[in-house]
């Protein structure tokens, strides 16, 4: 193999692709070579540009993945439209913020059910599928999870937020152990503090954005493409023995 890291002839579905995390993944995936189906409820027209910038087909697939109606559904049009299905990233997310005495139902369900819930369906979904072609092709599926630094820690106002990626980081620990001798890799990447939509009220509040930015070696918070390189590996042959870890890309905030 003369480079383990090319993904050209492969097929992902990365979801929640319209901006931030999502996009950074995709582009990066399409540098390396990888045709892309982009999932989500909003217009990922700005990625599937990059992603054509790229040389690289890009198909735009609208899914509502706070509920598991969608995930068949995903899997079976990045089938028809690109051919196959090799690399599954789960990046779709919301967060809710409240303290953990006035945290709501409607706020738990939410977050729960988007992070958690539908990542683990759509796992399921492209498993069975992956787990067929290794059997007929001996090709292997790469699934990546998108956890977070609270998959380690315990954060705060954030309750179904920090149970949701601690349970994904759980999640993929199973499915590996499941899957490795199946063909499928299932590994994550826990993103440190990324400059998106998602952390924009941290950004915005001084003393917190100070107190962050402290803690972190690498003195800034990271953007969507520092993870680029950690989703091309996990996702081609040079990761085909690594399975279950959960990568941090985190400018060091762990080892703090």
């Amino acid at each position: 193999m003369t480079n383990p890291f090319d993904l050209g002839g492969k097929v992902a579905i990365v979801t929640g692709a319209n901006t931030g995390i999502g996009q950074g993944i995709a582009v990066a995936l399409a540098g390396a070579g990888a045709d892309i189906a982009l999932v989500g409820r909003s217009s990922a027209d700005e990625t599937a540009e990059k992603v054509r910038a790229a040389g690289r087909r890009a198909v735009l697939i609208a899914a509502d993945l706070s509920t598991i109606g969608p995930v068949q559904q995903v899997v079976d049009e990045t089938l028809g439209q690109l051919g196959r299905l090799d690399i599954l990233v789960n990046n779709a997310g919301i967060i809710r913020r409240a303290d953990a005495v006035d945290f709501t139902e409607e706020d738990w369900d939410a977050v729960v059910d988007t992070n958690l819930k539908s990542a683990f369906f759509l796992c399921q979904a492209a498993g069975r599928h992956m787990i067929a072609s290794h059997e007929q092709t001996e090709d292997r599926g790469k699934i990546i999870n998108i956890a977070s630094m609270l998959s380690f820690q315990g954060g705060i106002r954030v309750s179904s937020y920090t149970a949701s990626k601690s349970g994904l980081a759980g999640l993929t620990k199973l499915l590996a152990n499941e899957w490795a001798g199946k063909g499928v890799n299932v590994n994550a990447i826990a993103p440190g503090y990324i400059a998106t939509s998602n952390t924009a009220a941290l950004q915005a509040d001084e003393a917190r954005n100070r107190q962050i930015l402290e803690r972190i070696p690498a003195a800034r918070w990271g953007q969507p493409s520092d993870l680029g390189g950690a989703a091309v590996f996990l996702a081609s042959a040079a990761s085909d023995y690594v399975q279950g870890h959960v990568l941090a890309v985190d400018g060091g905030w762990l080892a703090r």
